[in-house]
């Protein structure tokens, strides 16, 4: 099994509501988003898939967030946007645009989203 990982940023706000301290207000971060694909069969070049294919369909994702409030995103409304929900919700999106855009037979192994340097949320499924 072979596994590329890529890596997005994108700034935005949130807040978590009922949170029991300051980040019940509206805040910032630098998003830093990695994710990981897998699959088992390299193409005649010897690739899984290209380094610049998977940058642009996650940088594709990211944008979609970028410079937002991401209480007031439809994907993310009435649930609180989290480091965990936000994992959870690249993982998915990517898988869809794999399954869409990118003929190799790949999946998404994980999404790791950092809000800052030293804190990080890691989705992947068993």
């Amino acid at each position: 099994m072979y596994e590329l990982t890529v890596e997005a940023e994108f700034s935005a706000a949130h807040q978590i509501l009922g949170y029991p301290g300051p980040c019940a207000r509206l805040h910032g971060h630098n998003y830093r988003v990695v994710a990981t694909v897998r699959g088992e069969h390299l193409d005649e070049l010897g690739l899984l898939v290209d380094f610049g294919v998977l940058r642009q369909l996650l940088a594709g994702l990211t944008a979609e967030l970028d410079h937002r409030c991401l209480n007031e995103l439809p994907p993310l409304q009435g649930r609180n946007p989290t480091s965990e929900l936000l994992a959870h919700y690249f993982y998915h999106a990517l898988e869809r645009r794999l399954r869409d855009e990118v003929p190799a037979d790949l999946s998404v192994a994980a999404v790791t989203v950092y809000e800052s340097a030293r804190s990080a949320a890691t989705y992947r499924q068993p």
